[in-house]
């Protein structure tokens, strides 16, 4: 730099507005959630979200759709990172280790970065989600197509058609069943931190590979025999 002055450099113009960008969709979703864990989901406006960042309703609707969107978008990254955490695992990891190993990262990136929300944040959000039927319904919409782009990661770390091979499909469909049930404890037991929630989920799935030598699952699985 010269004479104290910062250095200009190609690009940073943009740089800073993208940041400003991100500062007001964070600011936005942080108000949205304080309004919707306060108030409740339906008696929030769009216009009492706004009002409380001192921005527009046409900003708002820059960044989302409606209150639905706004409201997820939290456990919406939360998802999306989760598959590019199963993505980023090494080759040789068995399926679910690396989903284990993904859920724990993604887990304690949130309880460690303020920035993507505390843990307890997390649970109240997913509270929220499971009071509303709206926000329900869209959750696990967002859910199905999260299974499935995972079971596409785990097929295509494995090498087999997706389309042909159900094994990365019931893989993970299973491991999501397991730490759903997991989620379920934390947020009752109200220990919200990473290692408790990975303990739990290690705990869960130690108890479903038993389930067969136990006889829940052993029997029933072949087809009915044809009715004569």
């Amino acid at each position: 730099m010269e004479n104290g002055a910062p250095r200009t450099t190609p690009g940073s113009g943009t740089g800073l507005r993208e940041r400003k960008k991100e500062r007001t969709r964070e600011a936005l979703i942080d108000a949205a959630l304080e309004l919707f864990w306060r108030k409740g989901y339906d008696a929030t406006t769009i216009d009492e979200i706004v009002a409380a960042v001192d921005v527009s309703r046409r900003t708002f609707f820059r960044y989302f759709p409606g209150k639905e969107e706004v409201a997820l978008s939290r456990a919406n990254e939360a998802e999306r990172a989760l598959v590019g955490a199963v993505a980023d695992r090494p080759a040789g990891e068995p399926p679910v280790v690396a989903l284990r190993r993904a859920t724990a990262s993604v887990m304690a990136a949130i309880t460690a970065d303020p920035e993507l929300g505390s843990s307890e944040a997390y649970v109240r959000t997913r509270r929220l989600i499971e009071a509303n039927p709206t926000l329900m319904a869209a959750s696990l919409r967002h859910a199905l197509e999260t299974e499935r782009l995972m079971a596409a990661e785990i097929a295509r770390r494995e090498g087999v058609d997706p389309a042909r091979d159900l094994r990365p499909a019931l893989t993970v469909t299973c491991f999501n069943a397991v730490v759903r049930v997991a989620m379920e404890v934390w947020t009752d037991d109200g220990a919200v931190d990473a290692q408790g929630l990975e303990s739990l989920i290690d705990e869960a799935w130690a108890t479903m590979g038993g389930l067969v030598d136990q006889g829940w699952l052993s029997g029933g699985w072949e087809p009915d025999a044809p009715h004569g």
